[in-house]
């Protein structure tokens, strides 16, 4: 049987005593800072920041136990990546036609004028 790594208090969740490397404490501090910006209460932000870290520790292969969820899952670094590269959204599209769309408009210019 595995101990438990985490631990619950009375005030809320508590990082890991002996688990994490150096890397994953700043790892944590970093995530849970970031989220305190942006407004989320003080517990979920921890709670968040140590399921974040602990995802990564099991997709590094440096948890004893992992799900497979938190395998088979893309790391949440690369998935942010790959999401602010979506290109325009539908409405911009819409309000901005592109080149092709603005090529297309020329040729039923041309093909009136003849």
């Amino acid at each position: 049987m595995v101990p438990h790594l985490l631990s619950h208090t009375l005030e809320g969740f508590v990082m890991p005593q002996k688990a994490w490397s150096a890397k994953r404490e700043r790892q944590y501090a970093h995530i849970k800072e970031s989220l305190l910006e942006r407004g989320k209460p003080e517990p979920l932000a921890e709670e968040i920041a140590a399921r974040v870290v602990n995802k990564e520790r099991a997709q590094h292969g440096e948890a004893v136990e992992a799900s497979a969820s938190s395998l088979n899952d893309m790391p949440a670094g690369r998935r942010g990546g790959l999401r602010s590269h979506r290109g325009r959204s539908n409405a911009a599209a819409a309000s901005h036609p592109g080149p092709a769309a603005r090529r297309e408009g020329a040729l039923d210019d041309e093909q009136g004028a003849t």
